[in-house]
């Protein structure tokens, strides 16, 4: 555009103005207004795709303005250059900004823009007069992305080569990337050809991490950085290869994310971390009792390597069942997280590895307490096979048995584990409207059992909410056992419901007047709410007395006020 015409804003931008919040559907030839301040846009020719440029984004147009008498003031054809501009900043007429972030890539289409959303009733120069509605034929050639990362304007981020897929760096992972930070004026002040780092911990300034986290794959981007994102009022010395950043200085620094290793947390706790080296194939992992196979080097904190399996020549795989304690529990858990072929290297602090106990192991001792590190290729897995896979009396029999594998489990004091499998057990016989009506009862009898041994689990893991709900499932099926009204109790005593524990004892020992068990528990409640009764009632003594003290207090505040006022003779 000419000096004269290059759409500068006819005012500043009204924080109230009326943007369209998405972009009308149109066919070509058709006409219809954007918002409601009487802009109107025709399309001439459909655009690609459906993505459409956002504020911030750079956006290259050609155009031809004119008149409504198709008098014309200015063309960007006419030059043979197109117009960039950033899109939503003011930098162009109110009418532009709202229309052309409506437009696809390609997309051919004339806009009619009312004064108020042109040059209002000064105009602009002497080619358009005052209050004069416009016509503009625009095309939008291309736009770049232009992103404000962190949503208050210090760092933008603008993307000159796309990246792969979808999925970006979190904060545990580690990246892999290539870097170059200059000043405003051009100012190298920093470079690298490849540096690796874990995202939360930051690198250079804390841009970097801030970008990464929006980034994908093979992504490359400029970002301009403001201060407070960069080395802030105190700026940075120069240092070895590094040049000095001056106090509150802007930075632009060109940015490719080559790749991440991605970082996982198996337990909430944070003690089992999975860091992958190779990504798997496909979706499937293995579940609880699959069977593996995999590569293995087990080491210790100083490298030494106490476990080496399926790396020799003509070595077998290392092979364990899922879920079995056939391993330890850190290595157990991670490998079920695993795809076929995926390489990972494991971090597992020593409550999930060998505890507080010196352990041998085939190529070194371990010693106690000791954090173990584990390099696994999980080569090949066969799933244990899921209750949709299996006909009715496969599913009764899988029922029985992880209800049996449970039973152990919570004789060992693992309970924990063993409720684990009472669930599971439950689940392969919970839908039985298939099931015929002797396969019904057996489903019943194992869904009673195994809810019940589940609750006790609970109680002893003190998850008393859960605990109760087993028993309700319980009681739902059977409304007069006794084993679940007492357990069912014990939830209410633990959750402090006091009046539903009375209720369900109660009803337990109609049915069962000798029940031992029950009457000591009766006992106990009867404790509890006597102490109950004590507490309520020294709170409600305690509260009345704060009571009548304040009414006291407000008595005699009153009584001074009524008195009158002495006078001092000698005064």
């Amino acid at each position: 555009m000419d000096e004269d015409f290059d759409i500068p804003a006819a005012e500043e931008m009204n924080d109230d103005m009326d943007l369209p919040d998405e972009s009308p559907i149109l066919k070509v030839g058709e006409e219809k207004e954007i918002g409601k301040q009487g802009l109107k846009k025709k399309l001439v020719k459909e655009g690609e795709g459906w993505d459409t440029p956002e504020n911030g984004d750079e956006v290259e147009v050609h155009y031809t303005g004119t008149l409504l008498d198709g008098t014309q003031f200015d063309s960007s054809r006419d030059r043979g250059t197109p117009f960039k501009f950033t899109l939503g900043q003011g930098q162009v007429i109110k009418g532009w900004d709202q229309g052309i972030k409506t437009m696809k890539k390609g997309e051919n289409a004339i806009f009619t823009i009312p004064p108020e959303l042109a040059y209002g009733e000064s105009g602009s120069s002497t080619t358009i007069p005052p209050n004069a509605t416009l016509q503009f034929d625009v095309e939008l050639l291309s736009w770049t992305s232009v992103k404000d990362i962190c949503k208050d304007g210090a760092i933008f981020k603008k993307i000159v080569t796309e990246g792969d897929k979808w999925e970006n760096p979190k904060d545990l992972d580690e990246v892999f990337v290539k870097y170059e930070a200059r000043l405003e004026d051009g100012t190298l002040v920093a470079k690298s050809d490849g540096v690796e780092f874990t995202v939360k911990e930051d690198y250079f300034c804390p841009a970097l991490a801030k970008a990464v986290k929006t980034m994908k794959k093979g992504e490359k981007v400029i970002l301009t950085v403001k201060p407070q994102y960069g080395f802030g009022e105190k700026g940075k010395p120069a240092s070895g290869e590094e040049g000095a950043v001056p106090p509150n200085a802007t930075l632009e620094i060109t940015l490719e994310l080559v790749s991440w290793k991605t970082v996982t947390e198996v337990t909430d706790d944070k003690k089992v971390i999975k860091k992958i080296l190779k990504e798997g194939e496909g979706y499937e992992r293995p579940n609880e009792g699959a069977v593996v196979k995999l590569k293995l080097i087990g080491k210790l904190q100083d490298g030494t390597v106490f476990l080496k399996k399926g790396h020799g020549e003509g070595e077998d795989l290392f092979e364990f069942k899922t879920d079995d304690e056939q391993v330890i529990e850190g290595l157990d858990r991670a490998v079920t997280t695993m795809k076929k072929g995926e390489v990972a290297l494991l971090t597992i602090h020593s409550d999930y590895a060998f505890g507080s106990s010196e352990s041998s192991q085939e190529l070194a001792v371990v010693p106690p307490n000791s954090t173990v590190y584990y390099e696994v290729e999980l080569e090949s897995f066969v799933k244990d096979k899921e209750s949709w896979d299996m006909n009715t009396e496969e599913k009764i029999e899988a029922a029985g048995k992880k209800k049996e594998e449970g039973n152990v489990l919570f004789k060992a004091g693992k309970y924990a584990r063993a409720s684990k499998r009472y669930e599971k057990a439950a689940k392969y016989i919970e839908y039985d409207s298939s099931f015929g009506e002797e396969e019904k009862k057996q489903a019943k009898t194992l869904k009673v059992t195994c809810n019940l041994n589940n609750a006790a689990c609970k109680l002893k893991l003190k998850d008393y909410k859960e605990a109760e709900k087993l028993c309700t499932k319980v009681l739902d099926i059977q409304s007069k056992n006794v084993k679940a009204l007492y357990r069912r109790a014990q939830a209410y005593i633990h959750l402090a419901d006091l009046d539903l524990a009375e209720f369900d004892i109660k009803k337990a020992l109609e049915i069962d007047p000798d029940n031992r068990d029950v009457k000591l528990e009766y006992r106990t409640l009867k404790e509890k709410m006597k102490e109950y009764n004590k507490k309520e009632a020294k709170f409600y003594g305690n509260m009345f007395a704060r009571m009548n003290k304040l009414e006291a207090l407000e008595t005699n505040k009153a009584t001074k006020e009524a008195e009158p006022m002495s006078i001092d003779s000698k005064a």
